[in-house]
């Protein structure tokens, strides 16, 4: 039966998953708009607001992996936990890419109306300006990212250290057990031969007790019944 940590962790993996689809498919809407303004900053508005949803569900999974009590089981949760921090990198770099994809296709919409006369430069130019700002917002998170991502090293590097110098106590205490258990088993022998030593002695003493009283009882015969 799972563990009421185990369902926490399942359901915080689950809602990262949930998260990661649905940045996914408005990354892709953001890559096939073609504009108003107003529809491109309202999706950007979307996927940012989904990522800090997403950032604040993984660090959630890594506190649960510094409250487990098994190692194995704290290793395997920093492992996922940092496969969905290598996805949400995955998935910022391709918003960026959508945004400048985004972009190309309102400066070419931007030219055939200048070629056509068009009066809406200046809400092409916001567009611009707003573009330059997600850019510069997607480049902050990424930095973002890979701080934290430098920050889950550091602690994987450490717990590997910790699991080198708990691998070497136990390396040493299994050796002395074994010299303890050789001591044991030399004094184990050597109570056995004590044992045996003092039986053989106990037989000897009862074997020179019995010829004792034979000679004594042989010579009180010859002198008190010397014609028997």
């Amino acid at each position: 039966m799972a563990s009421s940590s185990d369902v926490h962790v399942r359901i915080c993996g689950q809602e990262i998953v949930k998260y990661d689809l649905e940045i996914k498919a408005l990354v892709q809407d953001i890559r096939e708009c073609c504009g108003p303004q107003a529809v491109l900053l309202e999706l950007n508005s979307t996927v940012k607001d989904k990522f800090n949803q997403l950032r604040l569900r993984i660090q959630d999974m890594e506190q649960m992996a510094k409250e487990q009590d098994r190692e194995t089981d704290k290793q395997a949760i920093l492992s996922e936990t940092q496969s969905h921090r290598k996805q949400m990198l995955s998935n910022q770099m391709a918003w960026r890419k959508a945004n400048l994809a985004c972009k190309m296709a309102i400066d070419n919409l931007e030219k055939d109306e200048l070629l056509q006369g068009g009066d809406s430069v200046r809400q092409r130019k916001a567009t611009k300006e707003s573009l330059v700002q997600t850019s510069s917002d997607i480049t902050e998170s990424l930095m973002s990212i890979s701080r934290m991502m430098s920050q889950q090293v550091k602690q994987s590097e450490e717990t590997i250290g910790t699991l080198a110098t708990s691998s070497r106590t136990v390396l040493e205490t299994n050796e002395e057990f074994k010299a303890m258990t050789g001591t044991i088993h030399s004094g184990r022998k050597l109570i056995l031969k004590y044992n045996r030593r003092e039986l053989t002695d106990k037989l000897l003493i009862f074997l020179a007790l019995a010829l004792f009283l034979a000679t004594v009882l042989y010579i009180l015969k010859k002198r008190l019944f010397p014609f028997i």
